[in-house]
């Protein structure tokens, strides 16, 4: 067999292969995970109004304290983002010398979002009654599990 013949037949297996695998990636794609909590996953929303047994005055006070959250954390992440635009355009210019200064910067705004959830879930606390308050230093234990990113972390340990 000529090495050119060997050559054709090598390179048009190799074809083959490939778009074997293409066809095979393509065709049992997984599907993309939802975004947000989908049928049978319960939000953090849901689940404090749950845990805490929130009455409807309750929902309506928690809904608004979550749209001001909302705001303030948009904001912040926006600062964040702008922030972080400025510190990398310093790798392109000659001087990098504000680089510390938006460094520190960042590390306060990442400080301001702490502090805003925190305040957050203070303002949760005084929604509540007297008989609510076990329930909500109850939840407090499971909080970061709650907000976690990919939230797909299994439950800590009980005590």
């Amino acid at each position: 067999m000529s090495k050119m013949k060997l050559l054709s037949i090598a390179v048009l297996g190799l074809l083959l292969l490939n778009f074997g695998t293409l066809a095979f990636l393509f065709l049992n794609k997984p599907p993309h995970p939802p975004m947000g909590p989908g049928p049978g996953e319960e939000g953090p929303k849901r689940i404090i109004i749950e845990r805490l047994g929130f009455d409807k005055e309750q929902v309506a006070q928690y809904e608004q304290l979550i749209d001001e959250h909302r705001k303030t954390i948009r904001e912040l992440d926006g600062q964040i983002r702008e922030t972080k635009n400025n510190l990398y355009a310093t790798l392109s210019s000659a001087s990098q010398s504000n680089k510390d200064s938006l460094q520190t910067r960042l590390g306060e705004i990442q400080k301001q979002i702490e502090t805003t959830h925190y305040s957050h879930f203070a303002d949760i606390k005084k929604l509540c009654r007297p008989d609510q308050l076990k329930k909500f230093d109850e939840l407090t234990r499971d909080l970061a599990r709650f907000f976690a990113p990919g939230r797909n972390h299994p439950p800590p340990p009980k005590d």
